[in-house]
């Protein structure tokens, strides 16, 4: 028994001694982050504020890889079928828990099963802006004009089922309201349709209509965070304007395959954490509308559970399906 014992301290030992070289080793080669939307675009310029600087700290090249398609489960796919040593991770955003609910069986992975959570990195707010011709100048009195006229009032979005879909449909819900989907492809083409007033309301991130707004050609309404947006610091939110308690973000995380060793995860969580802190870098991120917030692994999984419960319900209520 005690032969047995000293075998099996022996064995423990040796494991975390491995585990302790193998993360001040790490990394010896590039590695590769998958972000998988198309470049451009905020999600794309996020990851790569963040790549770059993380490539800093670690001392080698961090690889940006964008793989777009079916929503993100093309490149949240090629993550959780890659090899757990820490050298190709995911940049997840919102997308990759509404793709829960959405896509269900036809997932090419298991969300909560095939990947190792890092980190939270930032939080993003929606802003619902108007046409200036919409008589509502504040979210109470959009409200009782979207009341006073059910189904009478549209609001643009890049897509059925896309996070800005969604959140204007738990808005609706919350607020006991009835206006109009019109969904466009793409996030380009509704800004488009609003400037000529032929939708009335558009939920995006600040930073898609942010021009506009400044300029008078758009009325920005409120954002649906808790905090108000860091690029538009004079907008209300949702909860500050009558949605008492609304406070739905968008956001962005690092994930690696399953399996991917300990030490690994937490040493590219310190990195990342470290990378926040840079003031360059948080102010960079501030000024795209995002707000830098991590976590540590645990947490970030008790997070993603959250979050596919809170989407699951924005889901079944938007009725939005995989077309």
């Amino acid at each position: 028994m005690c032969i047995t014992f000293v075998r099996l301290l022996a064995v423990l030992t040796c494991s975390v001694l491995a585990s302790t070289a193998l993360s001040q080793q790490y990394p010896v080669r590039p590695v590769r982050v998958v972000v998988p939307v198309a470049a451009g675009g905020s999600y794309d310029t996020v990851a790569r504020i963040v790549g770059h600087s993380l490539g800093d700290k670690l001392g080698q090249q961090v690889v940006i890889d964008n793989r777009a398609g079916a929503a993100g489960n093309i490149g949240a796919g090629v993550v959780a079928k890659s090899p757990a040593d820490g050298y190709t991770l995911l940049f997840a955003g919102t997308t990759f828990v509404i793709n829960v609910s959405l896509y269900k069986s036809a997932l090419p992975y298991d969300a909560a099963r095939d990947f190792s959570p890092v980190s939270l990195i930032a939080k993003t707010a929606q802003l619902l802006t108007a046409h200036p011709s919409v008589p509502a100048q504040n979210l109470a009195q959009l409200i009782a004009l979207a009341k006073k006229n059910p189904g009478k009032l549209s609001y643009g979005t890049g897509g059925s089922g896309t996070p800005n879909h969604l959140v204007a449909e738990l808005l609706k819900t919350t607020a006991g309201i009835d206006i109009l989907h019109v969904p466009f492809k793409g996030g380009s083409a509704p800004v488009v349709a609003l400037l000529g007033g032929q939708i009335d309301l558009f939920v995006s991130a600040p930073t898609a209509v942010l021009t506009y707004v400044k300029d008078r050609r758009l009325r920005a309404i409120a954002v649906s965070t808790a905090q108000r947006s860091p690029v538009l610091p004079d907008t209300p939110t949702m909860s500050e304007s009558g949605v008492r308690g609304f406070d739905v973000a968008t956001w962005y995380c690092l994930l690696a395959p399953a399996g991917t060793p300990a030490a690994i995860v937490e040493k590219l969580r310190g990195v990342l954490v470290a990378t926040l802190e840079t003031p360059e870098v948080r102010k960079r991120l501030l000024d795209e509308g995002a707000v830098p917030e991590t976590s540590t692994p645990e947490g970030l999984a008790k997070f993603i559970r959250a979050e596919i419960t809170l989407w699951e319900k924005a889901v079944k209520v938007s009725g939005a399906k995989v077309e």
